[in-house]
């Protein structure tokens, strides 16, 4: 990945757009966490950022700027260090991001692992954006709307350190650049990814009747594909040996439509993530195919009367 146009050294925000950028609770547990391996005083660092171990442990909640960045700031007073962002991804195992970690390092490849981050990305919940340049060459990832230098390091530093422990070493960048080397398989694979989603696709065709004829095969071919998948209807008729149209009208036959199907698979897949609690709300709905939370918000609402919060702690 070369670097240009300041991808690293990314202009700070203006100070007004800095108050309304927030990070989750995620974030700032991940950097406090290394921070305190490369030496730094736990209590002191917390409460000089006013942030409590209950806020940091709530996978729904998000931390403002502001006290990021008094985390960062007293980690830069107290003990100065060059390159920090980049220190703080070394200390950053493998999982400190669940989902995104698995859905890069679960790929066949460098290449489609690259992919998977730019497009899982906004699932961290940070206003930064990932590019994959495949046209170029060598190929190459651009961060973009990090709100700092420190953040985009830690990006890319991660992204790196990762995909070269997930290779046993042979990924091996000069200068951050990819070049050639998408095409390393990933020692993981399949098999993480497998274990958290398949698991939820697993338990939602379990909970199909058997009876259905096709309404329940769309179900089920839905089931395999809600989170994060690709539940357009020409794929799934593909899947079924058919075209888009001849499904929709077997489907309007039977009473019913794929739009109610594909609502239904994520009215389901939703209540089922909702009852794991290491997925935050965010998570959820990125998983399900809404842009916000918002939606999912909306969404819930209207398939169960309440809100995932709501109906998550009802089920707790």
């Amino acid at each position: 990945m070369t670097v240009g146009d300041n991808l690293l050294t990314k202009r700070a925000k203006s100070a007004g757009e800095m108050q309304r950028v927030s990070f989750p609770s995620n974030d700032a547990r991940v950097f406090a966490t290394a921070l305190v391996k490369l030496g730094y005083d736990s209590e002191a660092m917390l409460a000089a950022a006013q942030l409590s171990r209950s806020v940091l442990d709530d996978p729904d909640a998000r931390v403002s700027c502001e006290a990021f960045g008094a985390l960062i700031g007293y980690a830069m007073r107290t003990r100065p260090m060059k390159n920090l962002g980049a220190r703080i991804a070394a200390q950053t195992l493998i999982g400190a991001f669940p989902l995104l970690d698995y859905l890069v390092l679960s790929s066949d490849s460098v290449g489609h692992g690259l992919h998977q981050l730019a497009a899982y990305f906004r699932l961290v919940g940070t206003p930064t954006k990932i590019e994959i340049r495949d046209e170029e060459s060598p190929v190459r990832m651009i961060v973009r709307d990090s709100v700092s230098a420190l953040s985009a390091e830690f990006t890319v530093a991660v992204a790196v350190l990762n995909l070269r422990a997930e290779t046993d070493g042979r990924f091996n960048p000069e200068y951050v650049s990819f070049a050639d080397e998408r095409r390393l398989p990933l020692r993981r694979r399949d098999l993480v990814l497998q274990g958290l989603l398949r698991r939820q696709a697993d338990g939602l065709l379990m909970r199909l009747p058997a009876d259905e004829g096709l309404r329940y095969e769309v179900r089920r071919a839905l089931a395999r594909r809600i989170a994060g998948g690709d539940t357009r209807i020409a794929s799934v008729a593909r899947e079924l040996g058919t075209s888009a149209r001849t499904l929709r009208r077997r489907l309007a036959e039977q009473g019913s439509s794929y739009q109610s199907l594909v609502e239904l698979a994520r009215c389901e897949a939703a209540e089922q993530y909702l009852s794991d609690p290491s997925l935050s709300i965010a998570e959820i709905s990125y998983l399900l195919g809404y842009s916000e939370p918002s939606a999912l918000h909306r969404a819930f609402k209207r398939w169960k009367g309440t809100t995932p919060q709501a109906f998550r702690d009802m089920e707790s």
